[in-house]
């Protein structure tokens, strides 16, 4: 078996020099790469003695390798047979020979592996693009499970360090005797150490597995210390937490999320910058537009667009931002919730629940007319048009907020049907998130297939159906029997500290988030339940957990209004302004016009009038359209230059939707009214 294994090495040794007398344009190839290691003016001669040199060598080092194997074979046989070594130290040094058996192993198997590349290079061919690619595949591919090797390996040689100076610390403490401090010292290293490996937990080896894990080089990126000697310390320690920065090929960055020692306390000094560095930001950005007259919301998405990737680039954590932000929406929403009581709602349900879907139904048929015009395909222009229907329930909450809304006896309030078709408008878009999936594939599927798509949406459909009358259900039972009992023991506990009262309604807040997305309808329409339910409780009530909710809302609306202006590009508006501004235009025009029209049906005849305000209100881009829009971009729904578009059309109706709401106020509210509004 030896010889026969001796053979087939030599045979793989020589593949290189065989390919001397293979065809002519695999000669010139190797004369090319022997010209590159011995120059442009060898002779044959040298070159051909320089091939024999070479594979001498490597003969050698292979004879030489394989006495060393034996070598280490009869040294493990030798430590195994020591009856002065204890079992654990016999353990560690078989251990540590495997480790040089197998680096031994490993460098022979390198060798080989890139004479068989060499022959693959040599017998493929050049001009094919599609083999080269594959090769290259396979070289790196190779590379990676190389780094993943080598990574493992020198762990398993820092256990074995660390193995060794342990042995050696409990040689000394057998030579002397311990004092009474060095002894609890040594159990507490013992407790640690077995503290250490029962929360590791193995995710790597676990993971690296699993199907769709795939092995990919990354950089790791220290902080910038401008060559200070003094920052060196601070390097190293940050090195040993792990708090540098990963980038992968695709450019994506990465940064820790869960330790492998958890009993370092960590934190993150990117997003702690940033956050500062926004709040710092804000202020001056929120100051000027209530200077020039705008919504303080407008300066904190500038905020963002400065320091975003369009201006100084210097947010780094931008998914934790904006994650972060995120919770700025749950809070606005159930506020909004808190100030929509009951009452309101059973009054304008109807129009609640009809509007939208008539103003959805509409934009979609617009789309899929304007989309057979353009040549658009009919699943990008049915979710471009449900996007577009979309208006932002956040803005409108600011519009919205303190102002006196003294209704007529029988009218109905214009910010009830307002908030009432926003909320319906948050239901949709939880409905559109979860049928996203099925339009991805009825725009790859085929005709045939159509009726089956189209059996799946109504499927779908009646699941988010069923999930909504679950939520209500579930709604109506903590109204009756939960929220009043659950209020008044907040109230009890909380005298003389707030403390336990914001954490009793955050805690519920996050309960009705986390029931509507188990049953698949949007986290937002669950804090907006959770305002609404604690309402019915009183006037006093709202008045109190407001005060306590509002300052928790205004900060993260503001990191909400930032992280929106991450994803604003002004030198892409500057750059295609008359179009933009044209589509702007006409999606604001329409939305108003539409509207105006279905509220012209479904509203009262005494309360015509409020359907200007409601249809000002409701003619922009909600910002959800970014979260809708990016998800399609990754599912190859919409193009690049279609994503940019609806980004940027967004924001300007946004911008827009002040001015237009003024108008309507001015238009058609009473004046003592129009102060309080505006």
């Amino acid at each position: 078996m030896k010889a026969t294994g001796f053979i087939s090495l030599w045979t793989l040794v020589l593949l290189p020099c065989v390919q001397l007398a293979n065809p002519a344009e695999h000669e010139d190839v190797v004369k090319h790469a022997i010209k590159l290691h011995r120059g442009k003016g060898a002779v044959i001669a040298q070159r051909k003695q320089w091939v024999l040199e070479s594979c001498r060598k490597l003969s050698g080092l292979l004879r030489q390798k394989n006495v060393v194997l034996n070598k280490l074979k009869n040294a493990i046989r030798a430590v195994e047979k020591d009856a002065g070594l204890s079992d654990e130290e016999k353990l560690f040094q078989v251990h540590t020979f495997e480790i040089f058996q197998k680096e031994l192993n490993e460098s022979e198997n390198s060798v080989f592996q890139a004479i068989h590349g060499l022959q693959r290079a040599l017998q493929g061919d050049y001009k094919d693009v599609v083999n080269m690619k594959e090769s290259s595949r396979q070289r790196l591919e190779a590379l990676r499970e190389a780094a993943i090797k080598e990574e493992m390996e020198y762990v398993e040689l820092l256990a074995a360090e660390k193995h060794q100076v342990e042995a050696l610390k409990n040689m000394q403490h057998q030579n002397k005797s311990l004092s009474m401090l060095d002894e609890i010292l040594e159990d507490v290293r013992k407790a640690a150490d077995r503290l250490e490996e029962e929360i590791e937990e193995h995710a790597f080896d676990d993971n690296k597995s699993v199907r769709g894990v795939n092995f990919e080089a990354v950089l790791r990126v220290e902080e910038d210390e401008a060559n200070s000697k003094s920052n060196t310390s601070k390097r190293e320690v940050e090195d040993d937490l792990g708090l540098s920065m990963l980038i992968d090929s695709q450019n994506n960055q990465y940064i820790l999320t869960k330790p492998r020692d958890s009993t370092i306390p960590r934190a993150d000094h990117h997003f702690i910058k940033d956050i500062v560095t926004i709040g710092m930001l804000s202020l001056p950005c929120g100051w000027l537009c209530t200077a020039i007259g705008l919504p303080t919301m407008f300066g904190y998405i500038i905020c963002g667009v400065l320091l975003g990737p369009s201006g100084l680039n210097s947010i780094k954590s931008i998914v934790q931002v904006e994650t972060l932000g995120e919770f700025g929406v749950f809070f606005t929403l159930f506020l909004v919730g808190l100030e929509f009581s009951p009452e309101r709602l059973r009054k304008v349900w109807k129009i609640s629940l009809q509007g939208p879907c008539y103003m959805t139904v509409l934009m979609i048929a617009f789309g899929l007319l304007w989309g057979h015009l353009l040549q658009i395909r009919p699943t990008q222009s049915v979710f471009i048009s449900t996007c577009l229907s979309l208006s932002s329930t956040p803005l409108v909450s600011r519009f919205l907020a303190g102002s006196v809304r003294g209704d007529k006896e029988g009218d109905i309030d214009y910010s009830s049907v307002l908030l009432g078709m926003l909320v319906m408008q948050d239901v949709q878009l939880g409905l559109f998130i979860a049928v996203m999936p099925t339009l991805i594939q009825v725009g790859v599927s085929t005709y045939s297939s159509i009726f089956k798509e189209v059996l799946r949406i109504l499927i779908l459909i009646g699941q988010i159906l069923f999930s909504l009358a679950a939520v209500f259900l579930i709604c109506l039972v903590i109204k009756t029997y939960l929220i009043g009992p659950y209020y008044r023991k907040l109230h009890a506990e909380s005298k003389g500290n707030k403390e336990i009262l914001i954490l009793g309604i955050t805690a519920f807040i996050f309960l009705m988030l986390t029931i509507t997305e188990l049953l698949d309808v949007s986290m937002e329409l669950g804090c907006f339940l959770a305002g609404a339910l604690i309402s019915s409780q009183g006037h006093m009530v709202t008045e109190e957990i407001m005060s306590c909710i509002e300052p928790i809302r205004d900060f993260l609306a503001i990191i909400f209004f930032a992280s929106i202006g991450l994803h604003v590009f002004p030198t892409f508006v500057i750059y295609e302004l008359t179009v933009l501004l044209f589509l702007t235009l006409s999606v604001v025009i329409m939305k108003f016009v539409l509207a105006v029209l279905v509220l012209s049906l479904i509203l009262p005849k005494t309360s015509q009038y409020i359907k200007w305000i409601v249809s000002a209100g409701l003619a922009q881009v909600s910002e959800f359209s970014f979260v809708l829009g990016s998800r399609a971009r990754r599912a190859g729904i919409i193009s690049r230059e279609v994503y940019l578009l609806i980004l940027s059309v967004t924001t300007l109706s946004l911008l827009l939707a002040p001015a237009l709401w003024r108008a309507a106020i001015m238009k058609c509210v009473p004046r003592p009214e129009r102060r309080s509004s505006t």
